[in-house]
């Protein structure tokens, strides 16, 4: 959480900013559809004076935990949530494992959560990665949840990763694990014990504090998102850079990373060192060719050495061995349609001419990572590039929801007036339409939205101030609407 002070001060200059736009409730109609490529999805928002979300109309929504609270464990919830994911508790439908990173270094006013509990450090030193200054641990980490989503309610909670640093997103794991991303390169010379910017595996079933051990394997870089494909196990990875690669870790064991495994960069075929982002002044670039969403690529990937990167320059030797480059990699999910096609989708936040956001598909070969990938290559396609920010803005975490559509968490810090941030959702098609407003005047970026396993809730953190929130509605009804128009479709065809 910011400090008291800070929090004020940040509050008092959004109320004043709203003030002449007559109240928040006037924003939630500062959203508006593509007008090619937009969908009503549940349809309009509904703006409660005072709420914190402004909802579609049969939604609600309850403040599960906030920044501060006293865990089950007695430590403190920290700071900043960011990327989460759910999963089911065996014998209980009705209750989640939530794991949630949060995005803390130690530098700055921040909750950490042995704050004022400094006498209890020694109890997890085994478990800790680092400390700060050779004091206490760094704040960074994840917390676990569970959660009866049918009252709403937390029933235990616990920190389950400790000393780690800017755990930012991550990724669920198809044999019940989350991999916390640490989003830094930081290290002795910023005044940590150790070098950071590793992934962590955290099993969720893990009624305590687990000990810290970097995958190593799957690279030194600043991580931001991981989603593991069902089928392969192959691990897809993100980086937030403005010169990013896309990056995949194949692991010589399925669902055992720390056997090690091999990192590799995608390239897109007949393209070296592709520049992607679609930026004006990249028109002098001899690498860069305008994108649109109507293009196909086949990719190809390279092999990685010296992935503990100790240099910090893994993304360097990448892009001059042909890695394609994106413009602020976050977000990635992984989906699996009904007709076994298998995709990726990837945000790149800061593409577009207006560096406001794009999104693509990967879609992997029949043979994604064997030696006859060549002659089947993978496709990549920009499924959706935003000009508008009343449209989408600075698209970040990313989650496929039960029936199909991606979600889609902003994360914008722009500074106009009228600035409000989104939960957005986007069809297999690329249409877009909006989830949620945050109508909070400290307005923080929405991160970790992922639905429990029964598909009734759809959780989701607002990092500033730090809240994590349950939504809830008629979410089955847009999957029985999209089921019908696919028999429609179906039956026209015949």
């Amino acid at each position: 959480m910011l400090s008291r002070r800070i929090f004020l001060q940040r509050a008092t200059a959004a109320a004043v900013a709203f003030g002449g736009l007559g109240s928040v409730s006037a924003l939630a109609q500062q959203y508006r559809l593509d007008p090619l490529r937009g969908s009503r999805g549940f349809g309009e928002l509904v703006a409660k004076e005072g709420a914190l979300l402004h909802l579609p109309p049969g939604f609600g929504y309850r403040v599960l935990t906030q920044t501060g609270d006293i865990m089950s464990d007695g430590l403190l919830t920290p700071s900043a949530p960011d990327g989460m994911a759910a999963f089911p508790v065996p014998g209980n439908p009705h209750q989640s494992l939530l794991v949630r990173n949060h995005e803390l270094d130690s530098i700055g006013e921040e909750v950490g959560p042995f704050d004022r509990k400094a006498d209890v450090i020694d109890k997890y030193r085994k478990e800790i990665f680092d400390l700060y200054r050779r004091d206490l641990p760094v704040k960074g980490g994840t917390t676990t949840l569970v959660v009866d989503h049918t009252r709403g309610r937390i029933e235990r909670s616990h920190l389950s990763l400790a000393g780690t640093a800017r755990n930012c997103a991550g990724g669920a794991t198809p044999w019940g694990s989350w991999l916390s991303c640490e989003e830094t390169l930081a290290g002795p010379e910023q005044g940590f014990g150790r070098n950071h910017g590793y992934i962590f595996e955290v099993p969720a079933a893990a009624r305590g504090l687990v000990e810290a051990r970097p995958l190593k394997a799957m690279g030194r870089f600043v991580h931001e998102a991981a989603a593991v494909d069902s089928t392969t196990g192959i691990v897809y990875l993100t980086e937030d850079s403005d010169q990013a690669m896309f990056y995949r870790f194949i692991p010589e064991t399925s669902g055992e990373l720390h056997n090690g495994g091999r990192l590799q960069a995608l390239v897109i075929r007949d393209w070296p060192a592709a520049q992607t982002r679609n930026w004006l002044e990249d028109s002098e670039d001899a690498a860069a060719r305008q994108v649109t969403t109507t293009q196909t690529f086949e990719c190809d990937w390279i092999d990685l050495e010296e992935v503990e990167n100790p240099e910090g320059d893994l993304g360097e030797r990448g892009v001059a061995a042909g890695a394609a480059r994106f413009c602020r990699c976050e977000g990635v999910a992984f989906a699996q349609r009904e007709n076994g096609q298998r995709e990726i989708f990837f945000a790149a936040t800061g593409g577009g001419p207006k560096k406001i956001g794009q999104v693509w598909r990967y879609l992997p070969s029949p043979d994604e990572g064997t030696s006859e990938e060549k002659a089947s290559p993978a496709r990549l396609q920009m499924v959706y590039e935003t000009h508008d920010r009343a449209i989408l803005e600075s698209c970040d975490n990313l989650a496929v929801a039960p029936w199909g559509d991606l979600i889609i968490c902003e994360d914008s810090y722009d500074s106009a007036p009228d600035m409000r941030n989104y939960i957005r959702g986007m069809t297999p098609d690329g249409r877009l339409y909006t989830l949620a407003m945050n109508a909070h005047p400290d307005n923080g970026e929405f991160c970790g939205a992922c639905f429990s396993a029964d598909g009734s809730t759809l959780f989701v953190n607002i990092q500033r101030p730090g809240l994590t929130l349950a939504i809830t509605g008629p979410w089955h009804s847009l999957g029985e609407r999209s089921r019908q128009q696919a028999m429609v479709l179906n039956t026209e065809s015949v």
